[in-house]
């Protein structure tokens, strides 16, 4: 497995989070900083609201000497999102392959709930969510093209 990171959900202060752990863990931000109005209009999805614009859509910060890598999100309530206590913390999956992706994907959402079916994304990675059966939140990202 390429790499087992944590990811976190925040209502709208991903950055200022963010800003405040690199303060403590020292280090820099992996890549820039991915905003909500840098996602491509996508066909038949509604306008995102102009405030959501400058949100943050991802963010990646390595920390204990890269050991591990924090990553986080705003979620927005206009895209459907509510966060609360325990549904703010991802594990996040990197595996090297598409068919081990797909592999832990269904042995992890068998008996849970899928939130976001496997699909190739715009930023070229298969992607998908999923809670396992004792509510644990999973998340896949993989970089294998097809």
């Amino acid at each position: 497995m390429a790499r087992v990171s944590t990811y976190l959900n925040f209502a709208s202060n991903t950055e200022q989070a963010f800003l405040f752990y690199k303060s403590v863990f020292g280090g820099e931000f992996q890549g820039d900083i991915s905003r909500f109005g840098d996602i491509p209009p996508q066909e038949g999805a509604p306008a995102l609201p102009e405030a959501d614009k400058n949100l943050v859509m991802h963010i990646a910060l390595p920390i204990l000497g890269g050991a591990h890598v924090l990553m986080g999100t705003d979620a927005p309530e206009s895209m459907g999102f509510k966060v609360n206590m325990g549904n703010n913390v991802y594990i996040n999956l990197e595996p090297d392959t598409r068919t081990e992706t797909q592999r832990l994907f269904k042995a992890l959402s068998d008996g849970g709930k899928v939130e976001m079916e496997l699909q190739d994304m715009f930023w070229g990675a298969l992607y998908g969510s999923c809670t396992d059966k004792f509510g644990v939140q999973w998340m896949f990202n993989c970089e294998e093209k097809a």
